[in-house]
């Protein structure tokens, strides 16, 4: 089909093993470079742009154990006439199924005549949209653990504090990953649109539109992220005025007991013997004890202590 010059040619390549490399540099001649992005893993979206090609690395989010994201990567050589996908090196924990459900997507829709793209750009932006999809289902599902947090905090749920705070942390940092994947995509298609020589006119605006769609998810996970930051700014003043307060009362029972034990541990030995008890001098003794904490109780609830 390229050598007629017909057509347009879409190549997905589910992982980047040697024999798909080998395809990758000798039939398409693309650079040893990008070649070897699509074998390695690429820990930040990228673009080269070639004098007959685009080559652009994306991710998409997995949410793994424990609150865990993991960057699922998506490699694209962009021409005039193809569309090369190429899915990168996936975390063993992740099943490879979930690196193809982008393009999965997008074939089905192909197949069924719902997409039929005349361009390779117009391909490439039906697959980068079904990806920015699910990066707002992943901030969506992100959002639904925000409001039940939200809900256990201002309900009082604190039994296990300790666990209620690592759950907050834990989803403010599947959101700062959303967040980072939407912004580091929206800054690699804004940088698109400056590249006049390699992307054509027509593309422009599908361009312009899938910058829009990264920004947009930049802007719900930060609102997300800083309405949390709110729900745990609420808690932590909860727990310290909690902590503020116990601490006073500490300190007005030790207010309060000083004394006695410093006048108790004078006298105590000369009042109170195994003998013979000096009665009088301990009656007097205990009404001086009582007296100074009715007094150091009566100052301490003046200075509103307690």
């Amino acid at each position: 089909m390229l050598a007629i010059g017909e057509g347009l040619l879409w190549v997905d390549v589910p992982e980047c093993d040697p024999d798909a490399a080998r395809v990758l540099s000798e039939v398409f001649s693309f650079p040893p470079g990008s070649v070897h992005d699509c074998v390695e893993r690429n820990r930040v979206p990228k673009v080269h742009a070639y004098p007959d090609h685009l080559f652009v690395v994306l991710h998409a989010p997995e949410r793994g154990a424990g609150g865990h994201v993991h960057y699922v990567e998506l490699d694209q050589f962009v021409g005039t006439r193809y569309l090369v996908t190429v899915h990168g090196p996936v975390n063993p924990a992740v099943d490879a199924r979930v690196a193809l459900r982008d393009t999965q997507a997008v074939l089905d829709r192909l197949e069924s005549g719902k997409l039929r793209p005349s361009t390779p750009f117009e391909l490439s932006h039906a697959i980068v949209s079904t990806l920015t999809h699910r990066l707002e289902d992943f901030v969506e599902m992100l959002t639904g653990d925000v409001w039940k947090l939200e809900q256990r905090v201002t309900g009082g749920n604190l039994d296990d504090p300790e666990q209620l705070l690592d759950e907050l942390f834990r989803a403010r940092h599947g959101l700062l990953a959303a967040r980072t994947m939407g912004a580091s995509s929206r800054e690699i298609y804004h940088r698109i649109t400056t590249l006049a020589d390699t992307v054509p006119v027509a593309a422009g605006p599908m361009v312009a539109d899938l910058v829009d769609q990264f920004d947009r998810v930049r802007t719900l996970a930060d609102n997300q992220r800083e309405y949390l930051q709110g729900v745990i700014e609420f808690y932590r003043t909860r727990t310290e005025t909690k902590m503020t307060i116990a601490a006073e009362r500490f300190a007005v029972i030790a207010a309060v007991t000083l004394p006695i034990t410093a006048l108790s541990s004078v006298l105590g030995m000369n009042v109170i013997v195994n003998e013979h008890t000096q009665v009088w001098p301990l009656v007097a003794t205990l009404a001086v004890m009582v007296a100074m904490s009715a007094a150091l109780l009566r100052w301490a609830r003046r200075r509103g202590w307690w």
